[in-house]
């Protein structure tokens, strides 16, 4: 046992490992510690700059926990290049929706024209949470001043059968319907994403406290009706 896990597992929780593992469906119990979030972000806080090279050296990581802790480390990267340079090599590793939607980081404020090519080779990867970050740098980074239609246009191009990745889809949706709205309308009205995921984009800008009323009630006259699975045929 390494020292970071004997770190990990002085403060685990049982109650929160049963908890977490009920929202991580994709991860196997046996990799869950049931570490809080907070504990995991200190311990990251923590290390020294040779303990966080050395650990991220590490992969695979045997423990849910430690993903997140090589999650929390990439974040806090200062230097561009090298926050790529780690995520190229971590991304292949997520196997969750809750560590991919960890990493935000800071510098990617500062570079947002060379992001932007980043992501769209994100976007094509073909790796699910790979496709899934891309789709939330984009959500994150371009809807308030850098945005352009552009973008909207991009991720709706992005088809997959993927799970987590039609639900950051309807997510980044909905929260285009919020910010952007007379563009993101534009996507939802030209039935330009499947069913499911142009409905479930409705349905969470239906519920956002960010989206008026007037707005909400048109959008609920946007729903398509879904193929009928083979079971209910």
């Amino acid at each position: 046992m390494t020292e970071i896990q004997r770190r990990l597992f002085e403060l685990q929780d049982m109650k929160y490992r049963q908890f977490n593992m009920s929202l991580l469906p994709t991860v196997k119990p046996e990799t869950v510690i049931g570490v809080r979030t907070p504990d995991l972000r200190q311990l990251a806080k923590e290390m020294n700059a040779d303990t966080a090279r050395q650990f991220m050296k590490t992969l695979p990581h045997e423990y849910y926990e430690e993903n997140n802790i090589h999650a929390f480390l990439i974040e806090r990267i200062s230097d561009y290049d090298e926050c790529i340079a780690q995520l190229d090599r971590f991304l292949p590793y997520v196997d969750n929706w809750a560590t991919c939607d960890m990493m935000r980081p800071k510098v990617f404020k500062k570079h947002l024209p060379e992001l932007f090519e980043q992501i769209k080779i994100w976007l094509y990867s073909g790796e699910a949470y790979t496709v899934r970050f891309g789709l939330e740098m984009l959500m994150c980074c371009y809807l308030d001043d850098a945005f352009k239609p552009e973008y909207l246009t991009l991720a709706a191009k992005i088809k997959s059968d993927e799970y987590y990745v039609k639900m950051m889809t309807a997510w980044f949706f909905a929260t285009a319907l919020a910010k952007q709205y007379e563009e993101a309308v534009k996507i939802i009205e030209g039935k330009t994403l499947d069913p499911w995921t142009h409905n479930k984009a409705i349905q969470k800008a239906v519920e956002s406290r960010r989206v008026s009323q007037e707005r909400k009630d048109y959008l609920k006259t946007l729903k398509r009706n879904e193929p009928k699975t083979a079971t209910e045929l």
